[in-house]
C-alpha cells in the first residue's frame, strides 16, 4: 500500500505535477493484458456446435460450412463487430486472429480491430487445396495476391504521424492455414514472402491430430516430420506462432527449439475435439516458448481465463499418466502448472510466442500499458474472493 502522499511526491520529482491519479480500491489489482496466440475470428458463429467431431470431420462438417459465408462482406462486417467485442470483453487486449481465404472480409475484420483499439495480428488463410470446392483459392498465385494486398491495407492502417519506433496495433501475419491446405507452389510463394520481409508474422497449424499428421506425411513424403516441412520452405523462424503441437516428435522440438519459434498451447480445443493433451511442460525445459490460445471454435470459449484452467487441468493429466507428479522442483515435464507459471503463458509467454515481449507482457518499464483492471470486490458483480471485512481491512 502506497500513501497517496507519497506518490504525489515520487511523481513531483519526476516532473510530473499536472497528471491524474487513479487510486485503486481494496479489491482492486492490475494485471498485465491477457495475449490469445491463436483463435478463429470466422468461427465464433459456430461456438458449441460440432463437439462430437473430430479435427478433420469437424473441419468438413461445421467449420468450412461456415466459414464460406464470410464472402458475403455484409455477414461479415456483422458479425467481425460482434467478435472482436467479445474477445475484448474477456480481458483480451492482444489477439492473433485468423480470418478465411476471402480479402475483403479480412480487410474488414483488420478495420475493426483497428476501430476497437485492440493489439493484433490478422492473415487472410492460404488454402489451395484439400479444402471443399466451394471454399478454396484457384491458385497459388491469387491466393499470394490477396496476401499481398492484405499486408498493404493492414500497413496502412498505421497512422503516418506516428514514430517510427511506435509498434503498431494492428500487424499482417502469414497465414497458411495447415500444410494440408497449400500446395508446395504456395508454400514455396509464402517462404519468399517472408524471407523478403523478416519482420512479418507467421501462423499456422501443426501436429493437432494423429489423423492430420498422416496425410501431411503423405503429401510430403520427403519430409521428416511435420515441422520440417515448414521449416524446408522457410517459414519456421523467430515469429512464427505453430498453434497446437498435441503430438511433435523428440526431433522436431529440437528444430523449433533452434528456429525459436513457438507454440500456441490450446487446450479447450484439444480437449473438446478429442485431440490429445500436449506436453507443454517438455516443450518448456526444452526452452521453446509457449503461450495460450483459445483456439474458437475448437475451443468453445473465448476467454483466455477458461485457457488458463484447461492448461492447469491439463498439466495435472499430463502429470498423473507419467506417474510424476512433483518430483521435480526444477523442471516443469510431468508437473503440474503453478498459478504463477499459468499467468506467466497467458501474458508474458504469449508476448514471446508473438516476438513482441520488448513491447507487452508485463509492466518492465518501457513497455506499452496493455494491463487489466480486476476488481474482485464484493460489490464488483462477481462472486467476492474476500469477506466483507477483509476488504475493509485491505487484506490480501
Amino acid at each position: 500500500n502506497v500513501e497517496g502522499h507519497a506518490l504525489q511526491d515520487t511523481l513531483a520529482n519526476k516532473g510530473l505535477v499536472d497528471v491524474d491519479i487513479i487510486q485503486l480500491q481494496p479489491g482492486e489489482f492490475l494485471l498485465p493484458g491477457f495475449i490469445d496466440t491463436h483463435t478463429h475470428a470466422p468461427q465464433f458463429p459456430n461456438l458449441g456446435r460440432g463437439q462430437h467431431y473430430k479435427l478433420l470431420e469437424w473441419l468438413e462438417h461445421v467449420t468450412f460450412p461456415m466459414e464460406a459465408k464470410f464472402s458475403d462482406v455484409e455477414f461479415a462486417r456483422t458479425s467481425y463487430q460482434s467478435v472482436v467485442r467479445r474477445v475484448i470483453d474477456c480481458g483480451t487486449t492482444t489477439c492473433c486472429y485468423y480470418g478465411t481465404l476471402h480479402l475483403e472480409a479480412t480487410k474488414l475484420l483488420a478495420d475493426i480491430v483497428h476501430a476497437n483499439g485492440q493489439r493484433a495480428f490478422v492473415g487472410k488463410c492460404n488454402m489451395d487445396r484439400k479444402s471443399p470446392n466451394y471454399y478454396i483459392e484457384p491458385s497459388a498465385e491469387v491466393s499470394i495476391r490477396d496476401t499481398k494486398a492484405l499486408i498493404s491495407h493492414v500497413r496502412s492502417l498505421h497512422s503516418p504521424s506516428e514514430t517510427q519506433d511506435i509498434l503498431p496495433l494492428v500487424q499482417p501475419i502469414l497465414t497458411p492455414r495447415f500444410a494440408i491446405s497449400c500446395t508446395p507452389e504456395l508454400l514455396t510463394s509464402l517462404g519468399e514472402l517472408a524471407s523478403s520481409d523478416p519482420s512479418l508474422h507467421i501462423q499456422t497449424h501443426i501436429s493437432e491430430n494423429l489423423s492430420e499428421i498422416e496425410v501431411v506425411r503423405n503429401l510430403f513424403p520427403d519430409s521428416p516430420h511435420y515441422a520440417g516441412v515448414y521449416d524446408h520452405f522457410g517459414l519456421l523462424r523467430s515469429n512464427t506462432i505453430l498453434a497446437h503441437g498435441v503430438w511433435l516428435e523428440d526431433a522436431e522440438m529440437e528444430l523449433i527449439a533452434k528456429r525459436k519459434a513457438g507454440i500456441s498451447h490450446c487446450p479447450t480445443s484439444n480437449l473438446n475435439l478429442s485431440s490429445g493433451t500436449a506436453p507443454v511442460g517438455a516443450y518448456l525445459d526444452k526452452g521453446i516458448k509457449v503461450g495460450l490460445g483459445t483456439d474458437v471454435s475448437g475451443g468453445f470459449s473465448p476467454s483466455i481465463l477458461n485457457a488458463i484452467q484447461n492448461t492447469s487441468i491439463t498439466s495435472k493429466v499430463v502429470a498423473m499418466q507419467n506417474g510424476d507428479l512433483g518430483k521435480s522442483e526444477t523442471t516443469f515435464v510431468n508437473r503440474q502448472f503453478s498459478l504463477a507459471t499459468l499467468v506467466y503463458l497467458a501474458t508474458m509467454g504469449g508476448a514471446e510466442v508473438c516476438d513482441i515481449d520488448k513491447r507487452v507482457g508485463s509492466f518492465a518499464p518501457g513497455k506499452s500499458f496493455d494491463a487489466l483492471l480486476i476488481d474482485t470486490g464484493p460489490n464488483a458483480g462477481t462472486t467476492g474472493l474476500w469477506f466483507p471485512e477483509d476488504v475493509q481491512r485491505g487484506d490480501q
